[in-house]
């Protein structure tokens, strides 16, 4: 006989719930304490075991806000404290829907497959792939999605890395809540203590080896970090923020070998297809250097407006664009703006600049080498990292504008995703922002080169260059799919087992 009541009386499990919130951020950037991804997980976990599904989600709402309100309190210094905290609610509700799913697994299976293997696999299994389905669905829902915060995401310096090739973010997600919930099975039950073989296969499955990096040639790539006041409230005009860029490119003019210069988002509001001054300012950049430039620019096509990376050659003008796929909802752009306008005008208001999601494709042609292009929030959307690569990019340029979130842990975290980009896809990826932090990452995710917040100064390197198909981009979305598909197929099957069992 199984037992379904709580191990937790309710107000401990809110205890322990709102507890997992502050410790599952300290193991992301800025304090990066990766290990305590573990604990907190174990946290929510046990709060959640025999509960019923009211008490359940709750425990799952709390635990999902008391993490968001401060892993992107970022957000508030732009969108203000109501939007952020909005956002933060939102995610919760996935937290508490995600919460429901794995009480309804702790309940069920072990009654529809009463032995120690349906404890020890089946339940840790179940549960894992259902915390990871819970991620992968508020990462596309609504309006895209927001896949800031992943648990997997806080692993960039651990050696759980090695599995972002492999298994990518969803997978290494998936690895890691498995290794939590056999943990929790092993301890709870004396006759499951001696079912060691069960941790030595998850500490197999986490000790798989690290990806061969197999490079072929490489880009002479100068980075360049302008600093400029380039935040939405600042109030630079567009050729303040160009003429500072321009500035900081100046010690690049005359240097020999350079394939390409990479600015980040930010570099001008103005358009240069449309705009002369520019455009002559992006010529005079590529003629200087003797290199292609790939600027940025808000271009202005049938009616709509883009965020808009442009690859810009001297005397030819522009060659390729790349419309940014992902503008950040109610930041960049106000989606169903007649429905959200009367819940908070003046916030809704703030928000001038429509950018349209961009359709194009997201490489470009560097003389023979494939470029793949992301700009800002694109670097959490694995579909545009995974397609760009199935297209031929060969490196990763991504650009982003942080002027917005100061000296706040935003700008390490989302270097941190850079740096499991670059292990995910075998490439190498050039992290550039407008104010840092800037950072060229070899495939095997370490920082080659790097420049400090609010800093003007560039980057030079040779980037390795590869061809190589990691398994991750390999399997891509159906690896998530086929996880997802089997914490609910587990979960349904269980509840009718159980029943029968009743």
């Amino acid at each position: 006989m199984t037992a379904t009541r709580p191990l937790l009386p309710l107000w401990a499990a809110l205890v322990l719930a709102a507890g997992s919130g502050p410790i599952l951020d300290a193991a992301f950037p800025d304090l990066g304490v990766w290990p305590l991804a573990f604990p907190a997980v174990a946290l929510v976990l046990v709060s959640l075991v025999g509960r019923r599904a009211g008490s359940a989600f709750l425990v799952g709402f709390v635990a999902g806000l008391a993490f968001y309100l401060v892993h992107i309190q970022w957000a508030s210094l732009f969108l203000g404290l109501l939007p952020m905290t909005a956002l933060s609610v939102l995610e919760s509700l996935f937290w508490g829907l995600g919460a429901i799913a794995m009480t309804l697994a702790y309940r069920w299976i072990p009654r529809a497959f009463p032995t120690p293997l349906g404890r020890v696999a089946l339940l840790p299994l179940a549960v894992s792939a259902l915390w990871m389905a819970r991620e992968a669905w508020s990462s596309v829902w609504p309006y895209g999605g927001f896949s800031w915060g992943r648990l997997s995401m806080s692993q960039s310096d651990s050696p759980l890395s090695s599995l972002f090739p492999w298994l990518g973010i969803s997978g290494t997600t998936f690895v890691m809540v498995l290794v939590v919930a056999v943990a929790i099975e092993v301890v709870r039950s004396p006759t499951l203590r001696r079912a060691t073989v069960a941790v030595a296969v998850a500490t197999v499955v986490v000790a798989l080896p690290a990806w061969p990096v197999m490079t072929d040639g490489s880009l002479r790539v100068a980075a360049v970090q302008g600093n400029a006041k380039a935040g939405y409230f600042d109030g630079s005009t567009a050729n303040e923020l160009l003429q500072a860029q321009l500035d900081a490119t100046v010690p690049l003019f005359g240097q020999k070998g350079i394939d390409v210069v990479l600015w980040p988002e930010g570099t001008t509001y103005d358009d240069p297809l449309t705009d002369p001054y520019t455009g002559q300012v992006f010529d005079y950049v590529s003629q200087q250097v003797g290199a292609p430039l790939v600027g940025q620019g808000v271009t202005q096509r049938d009616g709509r407006y883009y965020n808009t990376a442009i690859l810009w050659e001297a005397g030819r003008g522009a060659l390729d664009l790349y419309d940014k796929k992902h503008p950040v909802p109610f930041g960049e752009y106000v989606p169903d703006r007649a429905f959200w306008r009367p819940f908070a005008p003046d916030l809704i208001d703030l928000i001038g600049r429509e950018y349209t999601p961009g359709t194009t494709d997201n490489v470009f042609d560097l003389g023979g080498v494939t470029v793949g292009i992301n700009i800002c929030f694109d670097i959490v959307d694995d579909q545009i990292l995974t397609d760009s690569v199935r297209e031929g990019a060969q490196v990763i340029f991504a650009s982003s504008n942080n002027a917005d979130f100061g000296h706040t842990d935003e700008s390490a975290q989302q270097l941190a995703i850079a740096r499991i980009r670059a292990l995910e896809l075998g490439r190498s990826v050039v992290n550039i922002s407008t104010v840092g932090l800037s950072a060229v990452i070899a495939p095997d995710g370490r920082i080659v080169d790097e420049l400090p917040w609010y800093s003007v100064g560039t980057m030079v390197q040779d980037v390795d260059l590869s061809t190589a198909i990691t398994p991750a981009v390999l399997l891509g979305r159906q690896l998530e799919w086929l996880i997802s598909g089997f914490g609910l197929a587990a979960l349904l099957i269980a509840a009718i087992g159980s029943r029968r069992r009743a």
